[in-house]
């Protein structure tokens, strides 16, 4: 009687279980397979990819079947993808699957330019599809902690470095699409407000498109902001400060610790203490608030139209002219 329970449980199971498909495999695509293939009520359809040596990795890595076409992985059935291809194929990709009802959750950022994002909006809502959109530094749990020690504090004002060596996989944007719009993400997020004022300085030093950006912003609620990011830092550094009227949030995004400093008094002196982290892996945070929001219906955790704010602001530092830099003369010096 047990056996023929537990063979009902199992089939039960896979007919509740979701059916999600991966589209792009190289080193992002391949995560997201990895711990899509891990989670329980989800079955891996499938992953997707022109190129016959990520296939192969893929198949490698998950045993789940590889496609070289997303119409392939479509005919699978297939309820839900995740988009980690190359940023132009986005819009593309994200709207033939929306016009088959399935679900989707694309990478940062959303699309190529405000208009395709803003088309994908549209169709979600059209279609009555899940949109969720792959910022997945809101789901550090680092981050989850900063949010949660500012909550209900009078923002003054946030600090973000995001520095790092040169990504030889790079080669259609900048560090402001590849890294400062992670931050861009973080500061709305933070401060719950618009960004309403940008003044970019940004270089290319050793790249063909920007390669160092310091970037400063205002929001609606008078939060003053500024990230400083670049290539050129030979280690990675991921830096967060946050300064509010009663206490100041220091939070290091790769070793995942926060301090707090506060009661401050007039001589100077304050108290500091580490507040507690998860040990969450952030994708795997991230890949289950999705799959909750199609299983209920809900708001997504990144909603398609934040991920057009945040692209819109990014797209903002890079047309508004800025003062030129000085020649420089001598030896690149590292910037950090």
């Amino acid at each position: 009687m047990s056996s023929k329970g537990s063979a009902s449980d199992v089939k039960a199971e896979a007919k509740n279980s979701l059916r999600v498909g991966v589209v792009g495999a190289g080193v992002m695509g391949s995560n997201h397979a990895r711990v899509l293939a891990g989670l329980p009520g989800t079955v891996l359809a499938g992953i997707v990819d022109p190129l016959p040596a990520n296939r192969t990795r893929a198949t490698e890595l998950t045993g789940c079947q590889a496609f070289a076409t997303l119409d392939e992985l479509i005919a699978e059935g297939v309820d839900a993808v995740t988009i980690a291809a190359p940023t132009h194929l986005h819009h593309e990709v994200a709207l033939a699957c929306m016009a088959r009802n399935i679900h989707v959750l694309v990478e940062k950022p959303i699309a190529s330019t405000v208009e395709e994002g803003r088309e994908l909006v549209e169709a979600a809502a059209r279609t009555g599809v899940t949109l969720m959109v792959g910022h997945v530094e809101r789901f550090n749990p680092a981050v989850a902690a900063i949010k949660q020690a500012i909550s209900g504090e009078d923002i003054l004002s946030i600090g973000i470095t995001r520095v790092g060596p040169f990504p030889p996989r790079m080669s259609n944007v900048g560090v402001v699409i590849d890294l400062a719009v992670h931050d861009i993400d973080l500061i709305r997020w933070f401060t719950e407000s618009d960004i309403v004022e940008v003044q970019p300085q940004l270089s290319s030093a050793v790249a063909e498109r920007e390669d160092i950006a310091l970037l400063q912003f205002r929001t609606a609620s008078g939060v003053l902001a500024h990230i400083n990011t670049n290539w050129l830092t030979p280690f990675k550094a991921r830096n967060v400060t946050v300064a509010t009227r009663g206490k100041y949030v220091m939070g290091d995004l790769l070793t995942r610790q926060v301090t707090e400093c506060f009661g401050f008094k007039p001589d100077g002196s304050y108290s500091m203490r580490h507040l507690p982290v998860g040990h969450d892996e952030p994708l795997r945070a991230e890949l289950i608030a999705f799959l909750h929001a199609v299983r209920t219906g809900g708001t997504p955790a990144v909603t398609g139209g934040e991920g057009v704010a945040s692209l819109e602001i990014a797209t903002r530092c890079l047309e508004t002219p800025a003062r030129p830099a000085a020649a420089r003369k001598g030896p690149r010096a590292i910037a950090g």
